[in-house]
């Protein structure tokens, strides 16, 4: 497993990385990878170097979601060692959400089902100082 493209991620790990959230996805069952989280894997003699892109700076489980990758990364045949690091060069952005991760984070129904927009937000819309919000 000598792999030295730095910049793709090998079927290997894609698919051993698919099991690997970040604690705000994990409900919705979206994993790192579905996150677009992962810009690079490679393998060189037994050591796995991966980079990780985050969605925020401020994520207060960025260390989680590392140390769970080099877990899962350390743990795959062929592979001794392995580190993890954030990346900064690279933006985070929503185009790298794979189209489940799309799907499961869209909290409007998609335009065409919607006939009526007006009549749709009326329904769904909470006044301000409402019981709701209490």
């Amino acid at each position: 497993m000598d792999e030295t493209s730095a910049a793709a991620v090998p079927t290997w790990a894609t698919e051993a990385l698919s099991e690997v959230y970040d604690p705000c996805c994990r409900d919705r069952g979206i994993s790192v990878v579905d996150m677009g989280l992962l810009r690079s894997v490679s393998v060189h003699e037994g050591h796995a170097r991966v980079e990780l892109l985050l969605t925020s700076g401020w994520c207060p489980f960025a260390s989680r979601v590392l140390t769970d990758v080099q877990q899962v990364v350390a743990d795959q045949p062929g592979v001794a060692s392995c580190e993890v690091e954030v990346v900064w060069d690279e933006a985070w952005t929503s185009d790298r959400l794979s189209e489940s991760a799309v799907r499961k984070l869209r909290f409007l129904p998609e335009p065409a089902a919607v006939a009526d927009r007006d009549a749709y937000v009326a329904s769904h819309h909470t006044p301000r100082g409402s019981a709701h919000d209490r």
